[in-house]
């Protein structure tokens, strides 16, 4: 049998999905015949499609996240921002990781796509910076997964900046443990994202990628990227200028990869002039970094063949770093000056008493 399969007696469906677009008259002459009838406004179908769309939006709008809620984030992140500078790594780790876990339960969450995108980038921060702890602490496996993270998350922002940033941070891993080469692809992926734009990350894409292509021995490469770096870095001074936020590049840090870059080039006249400079506008209270340029002026020492001076400077910067800070890479970078001296030179006092420091445990430093 054919037509429809109700009787006179029963009443249309007007539940969800059962509903009477078309009313079927009875017709005695034409029993197969039916007449339709325009849907008048507020009926069953207006209702129904309306209360979808109501749902839609709503789900659209809603968010566990105010606009509140994310200001608070965000000053609290640039809290840790700045105590990162000069906290060390392992107080740090803790509170970077508390942050963390608040952060990604929010982003697990509905949430419309802008609230959506900033937990993303809050996220690639957090992630960088607990990665940066651990390779301080010699935790280089976990450091490697935590940048993957990182980048991951950047990615996920959409934000190019954000993308290259977290790129020249990853790049720091390869460059103090290797490959080398890795070091320089992250460097150059970050360049390309920046593409010269004029700003701080473009300026810290170009001076790394100078650092590591020095210390690969392509020093055409690296002084091409010296001369990049400068001229972004002052083309956007005045926004890289902050100096207590471990995310921003001010001049100091500039000048700490470019004493890096001409350290490794054998050019010890500018290597010396950067790290002067750096040294001075480094803050009492800080982090590694001084110690870093100071161990950089030993390694231009052992370019000048003065063996003994440069094992007695590293020596003394390692010792003169609080306990807190003398970490796995300060010591990775102290032994840097043993590693590149010939072995017949490593029996001279001054460079064995340089390597008994450095196997002390760090408590007894």
């Amino acid at each position: 049998m054919t037509g429809d399969y109700r009787t006179p007696a029963q009443p249309p469906a007007t539940a969800a999905g059962n509903l009477p677009l078309a009313v079927t008259t009875p017709n005695a002459a034409r029993p197969a015949a039916r007449a339709t009838a325009p849907i008048p406004a507020g009926d069953a179908v207006d209702v129904l499609v309306d209360s979808h769309r109501r749902a839609v939006e709503s789900t659209l709008a809603s968010t566990t996240v105010s606009a509140g809620r994310l200001e608070i984030l965000d000053e609290r992140l640039m809290d840790l921002r700045r105590a990162y500078v000069v906290a060390p790594p392992v107080e740090m780790l803790g509170q970077l990781l508390r942050e963390l876990d608040e952060v990604r339960l929010l982003a697990s969450e509905r949430q419309p796509a802008h609230v959506q995108v900033h937990l993303s980038e809050m996220i690639a921060v957090l992630a960088t910076l607990i990665a940066d702890a651990l390779m301080k602490l010699g935790r280089l496996g976990q450091a490697q997964l935590w940048y993957g993270t990182a980048r991951t998350a950047a990615d996920d922002s959409g934000s190019w900046e954000l993308r290259a940033r977290v790129r020249v941070q990853a790049a720091m891993l390869p460059y103090y443990y290797g490959p080398l080469e890795r070091a320089v692809s992250f460097t150059n992926e970050a360049r390309l994202l920046n593409r010269y734009r004029p700003t701080a990350t473009g300026a810290f894409a170009a001076a790394a990628a100078a650092r590591a292509q020095a210390r690969q021995g392509n020093a055409e490469a690296a002084r091409a990227a010296i001369k990049e770096a400068q001229q972004l870095f002052d083309r956007c001074r005045k926004v890289a200028s902050e100096s207590d936020d471990a995310w921003a590049f001010p001049l100091r840090r500039l000048l700490l990869y470019l004493s890096g870059a001409y350290t490794y080039l054998g050019d010890t006249t500018h290597a010396r002039d950067a790290q002067a400079e750096a040294l001075m506008l480094y803050p009492d209270r800080t982090g590694i970094d001084p110690a870093l340029l100071h161990l950089e002026q030993a390694m231009c020492l052992i370019h000048e063949r003065s063996v003994t001076e440069a094992c007695q400077l590293a020596g003394q910067t390692y010792l003169k770093v609080p306990a807190a800070h003398r970490t796995e890479i300060l010591g990775a970078r102290a032994q840097d000056i043993i590693d590149v001296l010939p072995e017949n030179v490593r029996s001279v006092r001054a460079v064995r008493e340089l390597g008994e420091i450095l196997a002390l445990p760090a408590s007894t430093t």
